[in-house]
């Protein structure tokens, strides 16, 4: 994001808004709201407009579709806070539209900490930004974090059941809401808005972008629930990154940890039979504001006639290459002595997380780096660098930016650089020369820059006097060639873009840009996925299903006979002597052993609470006591409660099976809340089955886990060393198996 939002901002008048034609309520949620909510000393609140780009082009489309924005006040309270303030009558900021409707997140204090400071930006952060060394892995942060997203998820859910309800009352039954989900604090938020929407079916499209980098499976790799994330980004119907880089870096993480199958050349992947859509969208400016600043702002800067200004612009921040850069400005004052009391280096690092001590070592380290290089060069009349610690206005931003004859961006990783864009847009006369960090999102985009690599300081010292002896001509072809560009592709663009992405705006083609799915799996691609997945060195695991994968799902339990074909198929490969079957159901054991018939198999029944292995020997997960006569009691209240128009229940043994598939479609809703209602009074987690729900203890277990324990059973601990696995079952069930992707090497076929 552009270090901008950390300046003060005044709005002196009201922004053009940008109209979109947009067919569908927007819901956006963010980590803040789109506004700074203060608490004056009568208690009371008012709110101040915020900066960014992202605000400026956002907030006038939500507010044109009637739509919402999620996030946190950005104050601590005691209790939730019960309404939002109207804004100011003066108010001229692009948020002034947006009523007090708006939906306030409410975080405990502690939990906040956790959340931001702990994982967003302890871990987060640096991961992202490629700085593993930087980064902190704690269970009780990552908890706290995917708590915090799950309040994000049911706020958005409440938002979006009160849209689709608004929808409805105008008979606009086929008007799809859009859900937009926005970076890193909130990777996980669309896992809960997944399941909830698919389970009360409710319609929306759900779609994520992310401000910052996005890294490589190497990097990626080291996150310990790294699988979570991925899943939670691919909850979405689109994620979008600011270039295609990141896009590919993660299909690439998808395919090597979720085993997703992929199409690297139209940027899709698939999950559990719904195909996601990966979308670089760059984010632009606000390229005609900036133009007025510089033109109607005064100069601030008192220069000699001769004196040129090298401008930097950050937060400080360990990742924007702030030492790299002043060591480079000093090496060029030492290679080339000319620029002594004609080149002043103007750095403005807004403070950023002040309390954290790695944060505040960085201004240590940046003060005495600046006090030595001003102790070694100042002259009477003269400093090589002023160094400005602290915010200022947009007006001297555009000043500084304008009357800068260089702007040297030089992170060691950021996700775009806005900085970058808006300098260009300040280049209204006499331009001056952009230098650009390669590992910003911006370096390979902004290609008539000087492109330099920050950690070179003899280099980029080069590359400074290179731009300060620029001819004329050669600074106004590149400057003409960045500002067209940039013009063209500001943020107004990038919002036109994501909203003709995800198919929210008025075309003439009908289609849904989101309609488009992976081609179907032919033979030969499974022949080939087979043949690269296994080798002659290690053993096989067949991880089988019954209902929907060995026999078809039927209307009762007892009509699902496994055609004989299949029978001696598997009989043929459990006489192999590298290959071993697991039957793992949520069936009895008793009842899936007889149903398949084969001695030489393992089966885990009750969704594997209970395995038999093929010499005889048995396993059962403990399940307390009282469940037994818990269970008794809850087959009663069912069936006296629901037991019903077509429904039934079925005991299994330690688990419970209610099945409502010849209920009549307009009481299904009904029977299906109020069963699982009496599952949770009795102490048991309801499951969604097909046209079923599946009660099951409150044990920690579940198929993933009896699957480790069988193949732990067969090749013993360094399983995941020599074997090759293929799960098939439905696709309802593979998430289950998520603990064996970073173990073994797997393949997945969802029915």
């Amino acid at each position: 994001m552009s270090t901008t939002s950390s300046s003060m901002v005044s709005f002196s008048e009201p922004e053009v808004m940008v109209k979109h034609n947009i067919t569908a309520p927007l819901i956006v949620v963010s980590n803040r709201l789109p506004f700074v909510l203060h608490k004056n000393k009568d208690g009371s609140l008012s709110r101040k407009a915020s900066a960014g780009g992202l605000v400026t082009a956002v907030a006038p489309v939500v507010i044109d579709c009637g739509g919402l924005w999620i996030g946190w006040s950005g104050i601590h309270t005691k209790e939730p806070l019960e309404h939002i303030p109207e804004s100011d009558p003066d108010d001229k900021a692009p948020t002034a539209g947006l009523l007090s409707k708006q939906v306030s997140v409410y975080i405990p204090e502690q939990q906040f900490d956790d959340f931001y400071n702990g994982c967003c930006n302890g871990t987060f952060w640096p991961l992202f930004h490629s700085m593993p060394d930087r980064a902190v892995f704690k269970a009780h942060t990552w908890e706290a974090y995917c708590n915090v997203n799950k309040q994000f998820a049911n706020s958005t859910l409440d938002a979006l059941r009160k849209s689709i309800k608004e929808l409805d009352e105008q008979e606009k039954y086929e008007t799809c809401p859009v859900v937009w989900i926005h970076d890193y604090q909130l990777l996980v938020a669309a896992t809960t808005v997944r399941q909830v929407v698919e389970e009360e079916k409710l319609r929306c499209k759900l779609a994520f972008f992310l401000h910052i980098p996005f890294p490589s499976w190497d990097i990626m790799r080291l996150f310990p629930w790294d699988d979570e994330i991925l899943q939670g980004m691919l909850a979405c119907d689109m994620v979008g990154f600011h270039i295609e880089d990141y896009c590919l870096n993660f299909i690439d993480c998808c395919s090597r940890r979720l085993g997703c199958r992929v199409d690297r050349n139209n940027m899709l992947v698939e999950l559990a039979g719904r195909t996601v859509h990966i979308k670089a969208l760059p984010i632009g400016i606000p390229f005609d504001r900036f133009v007025q600043l510089a033109e109607t702002t005064p100069k601030f800067l008192k220069l000699a006639e001769s004196e040129k200004i090298i401008l930097g612009v950050d937060r400080l921040d360990y990742t924007k290459g702030l030492v790299h850069r002043i060591l480079a400005f000093e090496r060029l004052l030492e290679k080339y002595p000319e620029h002594v009391e004609n080149v002043t280096l103007l750095q403005i690092s807004v403070p950023s997380r002040t309390d954290v001590r790695e944060y505040r070592q960085l201004k240590e380290e940046m003060d005495q780096l600046v006090g030595r290089i001003n102790g070694r060069f100042s002259m009477p009349n003269w400093s090589p660098i002023r160094y400005i610690y602290g915010g200022v206005t947009q007006e001297q931003l555009a000043a500084f930016y304008r009357d800068s004859a260089v702007a040297l961006v030089t992170p060691l990783r950021d996700g775009m650089n806005l900085v970058a864009k808006e300098y260009v847009a300040c280049q209204i006369k006499d331009p001056g020369v952009l230098i650009l960090s390669p590992f910003a999102g911006a370096g390979g985009m902004m290609h008539e820059a000087l492109v330099v690599n920050p950690y070179e300081i003899d280099k980029a010292a080069e590359t400074i006097h290179r731009a300060l002896h620029m001819p004329l001509d050669e600074r106004e072809v590149r400057m003409k060639q960045l500002r067209h560009r940039e013009q063209q592709m500001d943020v107004n663009h990038w919002m036109s873009s994501f909203l003709a992405t995800v198919g929210a705006v008025n075309n003439d083609n009908d289609d849904d840009p989101l309609s488009t799915k992976m081609t179907p799996l032919t033979l030969d691609d499974f022949d080939q996925y087979l043949n690269n997945h296994i080798d002659t060195i290690c053993k096989l695991s067949l991880i089988l299903d019954y209902d929907g994968t060995l026999a078809p799902l039927t209307s009762h339990p007892d009509l699902a006979i496994m055609p004989e074909e299949t029978k001696r198929v598997l009989e043929r490969l459990s006489n192999m002597p590298d290959v071993n079957i697991a039957i793992i159901s949520g069936r009895s054991l008793e009842n899936v052993k007889r149903m398949v018939g084969l001695d030489q198999l393992t089966y885990a029944g009750s969704h594997g609470i209970e395995i038999l292995h093929p010499d005889g020997t048995k396993f059962v997960h403990p399940v307390p006591f009282e469940y037994a006569e818990k269970l008794r009691q809850l087959v009663h209240d069912l069936e006296k409660e629901v037991g019903h128009s077509g429904a039934w229940v079925e005991h299994k043994g330690v688990l419970l099976t209610f099945h409502y598939r010849e209920t009549p479609a307009h009481q299904r809703d009904y029977i299906v809340k109020r069963a699982c209602e009496i599952f949770i009074n009795a102490g048991f987690e309801p499951h969604e089955a097909h046209m079923a729900i599946e009660a099951k203890p409150p044990v920690k277990w579940d198929q993933g886990r009896a699957c480790i324990h069988i193949l732990r059973t067969m090749y013993g601990a360094d399983w995941s060393e020599r074997v090759r696995i293929v799960y098939a079952g439905l696709k309802q069930r593979w998430q289950l198996y998520l603990e064996l992707p970073a173990r073994s090497e797997w393949i997945r076929l969802l029915l």
